[in-house]
């Protein structure tokens, strides 16, 4: 049999994601871990499955002033969307080599008519370079919505809450391929060193301008040099990297954290108490308990106890008090919508609203683990206030011995600090801010 090539892996991916609603990231590591590629091959399959389903909305629009109410066949809409993808948005792939591709596929995974219905669509969108500019007439909402490959629901909501230039930069955002940057573990390495070694190494390495502890690596594996698997450094968003330090842990503390899994930001709190006190790391999946305990391993790090329990479940386990409480909660997600496409197709309002009962539940009951004078950080990486400032200001109103800490700004790197609400307790930063995670960081603290 014919080994596939990147394109018809590509297609493979993308039909399972649709025809079986399952997640791209976890299909596209099944797939890839299975397949000898070359690192080019695995790097193109990524930004096709990725982009395609990034742009879904913007290629469908453009596909149907030539495909109009026919009825086409997953795998050849989706052979479509995929080689549209190409010759709009990917400056490497000729356009010739697209279609020509495109058409080989169709031929092998059809017939002549499918063939000869795919080299017209793809010919025809190349005549009429055009096509690309016509959005919809209609509303501003709807118009976003096609223009940068949004659901329109999210589109109106975001509107709403940010404006319509704001919901533009979000939008725009969201459709860029994430960098890849990693936290430095001071129990093992010196940030200056490592970065010199690294950029020996793979090339292009910069200092994170949000975490004092991050920098950006712009080729290469990150998780596959030898200073990875030797604990030196964790691979971690940058605004993923500001809510170990929003917490302020100090060495010798009793600190939980309550939704832990997979570890980064456990052992990011590990690091900063200098590997002293005691770090419960709770998880209701046990496989995650795993993830956590082998993190701990490669970074050199023995104060945390990972357990498995649902965090609702946690105050009856009998663990006591503790000085520090991280929720990093549940949440729809809308923050990470660059790394995690298929979120923003999946979710819907309603999702919304759920989560952010289940949020409230999980703050009301996890704060009567903390000790009086103690701080608990309510972290997401979403970007709807309902999950967020709305929580914490509910919570506040109906928990009088708990105040929002207006002092969080002197945890936060000094870019970040005109980002803090003028509560001076919480800060949400948009995909845009720092072209990093969406990401909403709130602390409390017990009377």
């Amino acid at each position: 049999m014919a080994k596939k090539g990147a394109r018809d892996i590509a297609l493979d991916v993308l039909n399972r994601v649709e025809e079986q609603k399952s997640y791209s990231n976890l299909e596209l590591r099944n797939v890839l871990d299975r397949t000898e590629l070359n690192a080019s091959d695995v790097g193109l399959v990524t930004e096709l499955v990725y982009g395609t389903i990034q742009r879904k909305l913007t290629l469908d629009h453009v596909l149907s002033h030539f495909v109009g109410g026919k009825k086409v066949q997953t795998w050849v809409r989706n052979l479509l969307r995929l080689s549209l993808y190409q010759i709009r948005f990917l400056d490497r792939i000729p356009e010739r080599a697209a279609v020509h591709e495109a058409v080989e596929i169709a031929k092998k995974r059809g017939h002549q008519g499918v063939a000869s219905m795919v080299n017209g669509v793809l010919r025809n969108v190349l005549r009429q370079p055009d096509v690309w500019e016509r959005i919809p007439e209609g509303d501003t909402a709807k118009r976003i919505a096609v223009a940068y490959s949004h659901p329109e629901w999210l589109v109106r909501q975001w509107i709403k809450e940010y404006g319509e230039e704001t919901t533009k930069a979000i939008c725009e955002a969201n459709n860029r391929t994430p960098h890849s940057s990693i936290r430095v573990n001071p129990l093992k390495a010196k940030k200056n060193e490592l970065l010199q070694q690294l950029t020996e190494a793979v090339g292009a390495v910069h200092e994170s301008a949000l975490s004092q502890d991050g920098l950006l690596i712009e080729g290469g594996h990150a998780a596959g040099t030898r200073w990875f698997k030797e604990g030196f450094y964790t691979i971690q968003d940058e605004s993923s990297m500001l809510v170990a330090p929003a917490l302020a842990p100090k060495p010798g503390m009793r600190v939980l954290d309550a939704c832990a899994a997979p570890g980064g930001k456990t052992t990011h709190l590990a690091e900063l108490m200098g590997d002293q006190g005691q770090i419960i790391a709770s998880d209701v999946h046990p496989h995650k308990r795993d993830l956590i305990a082998n993190a701990a391993k490669r970074l050199g790090i023995s104060i945390i106890e990972p357990i498995v329990s649902d965090a609702l479940d946690l105050p009856d386990k009998g663990l006591g008090t503790f000085d520090r409480i991280l929720l990093d909660a549940p949440c729809s997600g809308l923050g990470v919508i660059r790394r995690k496409p298929d979120l923003k197709w999946n979710k819907t309002p309603e999702d919304v609203r759920a989560i952010a009962q289940l949020q409230y539940e999980l703050l009301k009951t996890l704060s009567t683990m903390l000790a009086p004078g103690g701080m608990l950080v309510y972290s997401t990486c979403t970007i709807e206030p309902k999950e967020n400032q709305d929580i914490v200001r509910r919570f506040v109103a109906e928990h009088p011995e708990f105040m929002l800490d207006n002092t969080l700004r002197d945890d936060l790197p000094q870019a970040v600090s005109d980002k803090v609400d003028e509560t001076g307790a919480y800060i949400q930063i948009l995909p845009h801010d720092f072209d990093s995670d969406g990401f909403f960081i709130a602390r409390l603290k017990r009377r």
